[in-house]
C-alpha cells in the first residue's frame, strides 16, 4: 500500500462521497469509465477501498459494474428518469405533509429565509444559486418531516437523477416557473396546512415529470 493511502471504511466513504460530488457538479458524466487505479490516486485510497465503494454505488444505481470491462457511471434514460420522478412525487408529498405537521417556529423562519433567497436568485438570474437553493429546500423539508425512510429512499433516487436535475435547473425560464411552486410549498408548511403542503409538493414534482417527458431522446 502506498504511503498515506486511506483504506477500510474511511477510504470507501471518501470515494463514494467524491464520486457523488463529481456527478453533482458535472465533473463525471453518464457512461464515463471508472478506472480503479485512477480513482485510487485521485482520492488517495487503496484499490480495495475503491472496489468496495464502486460496489456501494452500484447498489445505489449510480454505477454499473460490467463483467471483464470494469465500472462506469450508469446511464439513465429519459423514460427511467420519469419513473424515478414518479416515485419521488409520492415521497416528496409525504415529507411535505409531515413537515407541515411538525415544523417548529425556527423551522418556519428558515423556510421563509430560503424562499426569500430563491426569489433573489431568480430576480438576479443566478441559476446556479437557485439550483443549490432548490436542493437545500427539498433536503430541509425532508429533515423537518422526520421521515427517515423517505429520506433514505429520496437520497438514492436523487443520486440517480443528478444528470436530469442539473439539466432542468439550467433550462431557460425553469427557475421562474418553479419558484411559485416552491413558494407554495413553503407557504403551506409555514401555515401548518398538511393537505396544502402535500398538494403543492405533488404539483411541483408533476411539473418536473412534464419537463422530463418533453426532453428529446438521444
Amino acid at each position: 500500500m502506498a504511503q498515506n493511502q486511506v483504506t477500510g471504511r474511511e477510504g470507501r466513504s471518501a470515494v463514494c462521497a467524491g464520486i457523488r460530488r463529481a456527478l453533482a457538479v458535472g465533473d463525471m458524466v453518464p457512461g464515463q469509465r471508472l478506472v480503479e487505479q485512477e480513482l485510487s490516486e485521485t482520492f488517495q485510497v487503496t484499490r480495495s477501498a475503491v472496489r468496495e465503494a464502486l460496489q456501494d454505488l452500484a447498489a445505489d444505481g449510480l454505477v454499473e459494474l460490467v463483467p471483464r470491462r470494469g465500472a462506469r457511471v450508469r446511464v439513465i434514460s429519459v423514460d427511467e428518469a420519469v419513473l424515478i420522478t414518479e416515485c419521488r412525487a409520492a415521497l416528496e408529498a409525504v415529507c411535505a405533509r409531515r413537515a407541515a405537521e411538525r415544523a417548529t417556529d425556527a423551522d418556519r423562519v428558515t423556510l421563509k429565509e430560503i424562499g426569500e433567497e430563491m426569489r433573489r436568485a431568480v430576480a438576479d438570474g443566478e441559476r446556479d444559486a437557485y439550483s443549490a437553493l432548490n436542493r437545500r429546500l427539498h433536503d430541509f423539508i425532508t429533515e423537518v418531516s422526520g421521515q427517515q425512510v423517505a429520506q433514505t429512499l429520496l437520497d438514492r433516487l436523487n443520486g440517480q437523477m443528478v444528470r436530469y436535475q442539473f439539466r432542468l435547473a439550467l433550462r431557460p425560464g425553469r427557475p421562474a416557473q418553479s419558484l411559485p411552486q416552491h413558494l407554495a410549498i413553503i407557504d403551506a408548511i409555514v401555515a401548518g396546512d398538511p393537505p396544502g403542503a402535500e398538494a403543492a409538493a405533488r404539483t411541483h414534482v408533476d411539473s418536473v415529470i412534464e419537463m422530463l417527458r418533453a426532453t428529446p431522446r438521444p
